[in-house]
């Protein structure tokens, strides 16, 4: 079933931007005049291996082009963008196999999944799309632990075009936030970590990460004053970028993540990569677990800016700018706590 949302709160006008549609038990869509900006996909079809979660794909800049790759053949487990976490105490919830101490990548029964519980909201408001909902992360179900809830965890999705004042930033970009509030509700601690704090050398991959289009192979990563390549990977920055070419139109496009001042480890090492494929990730756990003990609660908040058109450093940090004034806003548009399935 198939739900329309336009202005679904009596604050929005009727005639606004943004627009919402609700495929009930799957999706919802954002969009903007006649391009769908964001498919938010909350009920996957995955199988166990991929570790099943939330994820947005397709994600497209205002002018209708493509920023993400969705389960490429390279790694099947990699879903547009998505909050994949390949260690949580022993249980995956990134996808495949595990990358265990003096052993390498073993594939193991612990592909866990964060599933849909109930939404909180949904609506459009002004010129800000907002969701948010509960998740349940469960273990592997033929695993050891048998499907056991691990983590409950509250997350909210905006999506803002900001208004145009008349620079190219502004009229070429717009803003997705995450945030996401995770409750050790295990008798355990689920300490968070990557595959580097397990012993690989420089993949300490895992958060919040970005999967970019084919054609974005070889394309530039930009940090602040700088733009280059995969050396960047490791570096702590605020926020990081990437900047390529799409197949078809041959134009364009450009994305920014700017790490929110209260995540942990901020500014946190990127895990970052141009040469095999696009990828962008802020990273708190690189190299240095987060502990996660028993009832223990982790809020972490990004902001992912989408924009039409090639950056450089300093276009990037005018970008970055707006992902900033997302992220200030967020306290000021709390959820209002309607359930609504």
């Amino acid at each position: 079933m198939s739900v329309a949302l336009t202005g679904v709160t009596s604050s929005a006008p009727t005639d606004a931007a943004l627009r919402v549609r609700h495929d009930l038990g799957h999706r919802v869509v954002v969009g903007h005049g006649d391009v769908d900006l964001v498919t938010y996909v909350y009920g996957p079809d995955d199988v166990q291996l991929e570790s099943p979660r939330p994820y947005l794909h397709p994600v497209r800049t205002l002018g209708g082009e493509l920023m993400t790759l969705f389960r490429p053949h390279d790694h099947v487990w990699h879903k547009g963008i998505a909050l994949s976490l390949p260690n949580v105490g022993r249980h995956n919830f990134w996808g495949g196999p595990t990358f265990v101490r003096d052993e390498g990548y073993v594939q193991l029964a612990n592909n866990g999944s964060m599933d849909h519980v109930r939404f909180t909201q949904l609506e459009v408001s002004g010129d800000a799309a907002r969701l948010a909902h509960e998740l349940a992360w469960h273990t592997q179900p033929d695993g050891p632990d048998g499907g056991a809830e691990v983590v409950r965890e509250t997350r909210r999705i905006t999506a803002t075009v900001p208004p145009d004042d008349g620079s190219r930033a502004a009229s070429t970009a717009w803003v997705l936030t995450l945030e996401s509030s995770l409750t050790n509700v295990s008798d355990e601690a689920l300490d968070i970590g990557s595959p580097t704090t397990n012993g690989r050398e420089n993949a300490g991959y895992g958060g919040l990460f970005w999967r970019g289009p084919r054609a974005f192979t070889g394309g530039t990563i930009l940090w602040p004053g700088q733009a280059g390549g995969e050396e960047a990977r490791g570096t702590r920055a605020e926020w990081m970028g990437f900047t390529g070419r799409h197949d078809g139109s041959g134009e364009s496009s450009s994305l920014v993540v700017v790490d929110d001042g209260a995540n942990p480890h901020h500014p946190p090492e990127w895990f970052v990569r141009n040469e095999w494929f696009a990828g962008v990730n802020p990273a708190p756990f690189f190299s240095e677990e987060v502990p996660f003990p028993p009832g223990g609660t982790l809020d972490l908040r990004y902001a992912v800016v989408i924009a039409d058109g090639a950056a450089d450093p300093v276009r990037a940090e005018a970008l970055a700018g707006f992902g900033r004034t997302a992220l200030a806003g967020l306290d000021a548009a709390e959820p209002e706590g309607v359930a609504r399935g």
